[in-house]
C-alpha cells in the first residue's frame, strides 16, 4: 500500500517539476512556435512541392527570407556569391546566437505523401532527406528567439542562415569562406532522422572530383589501332580503385559516378569522365587517400595512350562534436519528452517499413541517454561539419519517419508531406528554441560550449577545399 501510495505522489510531483525547470521564456519561445505553427507547415509543405535542387532553390529560399523579414529579420539576400543564399539577423550584441536552414532537394525521387510508392511527378525531385523540414524548423525557432529579444525577455543577436546545395556542391563552404560565421558564438544544427537525439556524433569527411580523359577517336572495327579509347582509360581507372579497395582501412569510402563512357558501340571513344567521391571519419585519414586515386588517373591515362584532366569539385570536414552543447540540447529534450503519434501515423509508418522489407515497429521518437561519442562513427556527410570548425556548434535529430526507413528516398519525401514530418519540424523549432533561451540567459553556458570548440580544434587550420573562383552555380 505505501509503495501505491508514493507512486501516486511522484505522478502527481512529476507535472510541478517539470513546470518548475520550463522557465517563463522557454514557455514563451513554445508559445511562440505553436502561434507559427499553421503557417510554418504551410512554408514546409510549399518547399515540399516545389522539391528545388542544388543552387535552383529560388521559390524555396524567397519564401524562407521572405517570411522572416515578415517577421522583424533583417535579411540580406544573395550572399557568399549563392543566389539563393541569405542571412536573416535580428537583434544586437553578445552573444551571437545562429542556427542553420537547408532547403535543397534530391533528383529522382519525387513522391505523394502516400505510403505506398507513388511519383508526384515522374522522375523529378524529392525532399529525400527532408530539408523542406529542416530550413523550416529552424526558422521557427529563430523567429521564437526574435520575439524574446523584442520584448525584453533576452538580450543578444539572432541569425538564421539559408543554405542551399548541401546535397551537391555543399554551399555552406563558401559561406564559411565569406566569414559569415565569424561573429557568431554558438551555432545550432538539426537534422530529419528516424530517431530524437541530442547529436554527438561526427560525420564523415568527404572530398569530390571529376576526371576527364581526352583519346582520339576511330572506327571500332575498320580501323580501331588509330583510335586512342578514353573509355579504356576510364576502365582502367575503375580497375585500380577497385584493387586498392583491399589496401585502405575500414573507415574510408570510395565511390564513383560513371558520367561519359562513349556514345555509341562502334566508335573508339575520344571523351570519358568520371565523378569520384573519397570518405573518411577524419579529414586526416582521408586525404592520404585522396592523393593515390588521383596519381592512378595519370597511370591509366599512360596505359591509354590518353591525355587527363582532374577537377577538384569540392570537400568538405567532419562535424566536430560539442559535447557540452549536446548535453544543454539532451537536458531540453528530457523536458520536451517524445513525440507522440496518432493510430493513422502510426499506421502510416508501418506500412512504409513494410513496403521497403523493415520490421513493422512503427514510430521511434523516445528520448535515450546521451551517448557516448565514437572515434569512428558510420553515417554520411554533410558540409555543417565546415560550419562546425568555425564555431561551437550543437547538433541535433529529430524524428521524421518511421524507424529503418531508407533515408534518400521517397519513403522520407512522403513521410514529409504529411503530419509525420510536421510534428518532427514543430519538435525540433521548439528543443532549439529552448536550447538559443539557456545559451542566451546563461553566459557561463556559452562559455563552456565555445571552450570544448577550441580544445576540440587544438593547433588544426581550417582550409576550405574548394577550387578558386565563384561556387559552381551553373554546374
Amino acid at each position: 500500500m505505501r509503495k501505491l501510495i508514493l507512486i501516486g505522489i511522484l505522478l502527481l510531483i512529476g507535472p510541478v517539476v517539470l513546470a518548475q525547470k520550463m522557465n517563463s521564456n522557454k514557455k514563451a519561445a513554445l508559445a511562440s512556435i505553436e502561434k507559427h505553427e499553421q503557417a510554418l507547415i504551410k512554408i514546409s509543405d510549399s518547399i515540399w512541392a516545389l522539391a528545388e535542387e542544388a543552387f535552383q532553390e529560388v521559390g524555396s529560399s524567397r519564401i524562407l527570407a521572405d517570411y522572416a523579414e515578415n517577421n522583424g529579420f533583417t535579411v540580406q539576400r544573395g550572399v557568399a556569391g549563392m543566389p539563393t543564399a541569405f542571412v536573416a539577423t535580428y537583434g544586437s550584441g553578445k552573444p551571437v546566437i545562429s542556427v542553420l536552414g537547408e532547403f535543397d532537394a534530391l533528383p529522382g525521387i519525387s513522391q505523394k505523401a502516400s505510403p505506398v510508392k507513388s511519383p508526384l511527378k515522374e522522375g523529378a525531385a524529392g525532399h529525400g532527406c527532408g530539408h523542406n523540414l529542416f530550413g523550416t524548423a529552424s526558422l521557427g525557432a529563430a523567429i521564437a528567439a526574435k520575439e524574446l529579444i523584442e520584448k525584453g525577455k533576452l538580450k543578444g543577436t539572432i541569425k538564421f542562415f539559408g543554405t542551399p546545395s548541401e546535397e551537391k556542391y555543399f554551399g555552406k563552404i563558401w559561406m564559411v569562406k565569406a566569414g559569415l560565421w565569424d561573429d557568431v558564438d554558438v551555432n545550432l544544427s538539426w537534422h530529419p532522422a528516424a530517431a530524437t537525439k541530442a547529436d554527438v556524433q561526427s560525420s564523415l569527411a568527404l572530398v569530390d572530383f571529376k576526371v576527364e580523359f581526352f583519346g582520339q577517336a576511330a572506327h571500332a572495327s575498320s580501323d580501331p589501332w588509330n583510335g586512342r579509347s578514353a573509355s579504356d582509360a576510364l576502365e582502367l581507372y575503375t580497375t585500380g580503385i577497385n584493387y586498392y579497395r583491399e589496401h585502405i582501412k575500414p573507415t574510408v569510402r570510395i565511390h564513383y559516378h560513371i558520367q561519359d563512357g562513349g556514345q555509341v558501340v562502334n566508335v573508339v571513344p575520344d571523351y570519358s569522365k568520371i565523378w569520384v567521391r573519397v570518405r573518411d571519419t577524419k579529414r586526416s585519414g582521408m586525404m592520404p587517400v585522396y592523393e593515390q586515386v588521383q596519381k592512378m588517373v595519370e597511370g591509366a591515362a599512360i596505359m591509354a595512350n590518353v591525355d587527363y584532366k582532374i577537377s577538384l569539385i569540392s570537400g568538405i570536414y567532419e562535424v566536430l562534436v560539442n559535447r557540452a552543447g549536446g548535453e544543454i540540447m539532451q537536458k531540453n529534450l528530457e523536458l520536451l519528452g517524445p513525440i507522440t503519434y496518432s493510430e493513422e501515423e502510426i499506421a502510416f509508418g508501418k506500412k512504409i517499413q513494410e513496403i521497403t522489407g523493415k520490421p513493422q515497429v512503427g514510430m521511434d521518437s523516445k528520448i535515450n541517454k546521451l551517448e557516448e561519442t565514437k572515434e569512428h562513427p558510420g553515417g554520411g556527410s554533410t558540409d555543417v561539419g565546415d560550419v562546425s570548425w568555425n564555431v561551437a556548434n550543437i547538433n541535433l535529430s529529430v524524428t521524421t519517419a518511421p524507424k529503418d526507413t531508407p533515408w534518400h528516398s521517397w519513403a522520407v519525401v512522403a513521410c514529409g508531406g504529411m503530419s509525420i514530418g510536421h510534428k518532427g519540424m514543430e519538435y525540433a523549432a521548439k528543443a532549439m528554441s529552448m536550447t538559443m533561451v539557456d545559451l542566451f540567459e546563461d553566459p557561463k553556458l556559452v562559455e563552456k560550449v565555445k571552450k570544448e570548440y577550441v580544445e576540440r580544434k587544438g593547433d588544426q587550420q581550417y582550409e576550405a577545399i574548394v577550387p578558386e573562383g565563384p561556387p559552381p552555380i551553373g554546374g
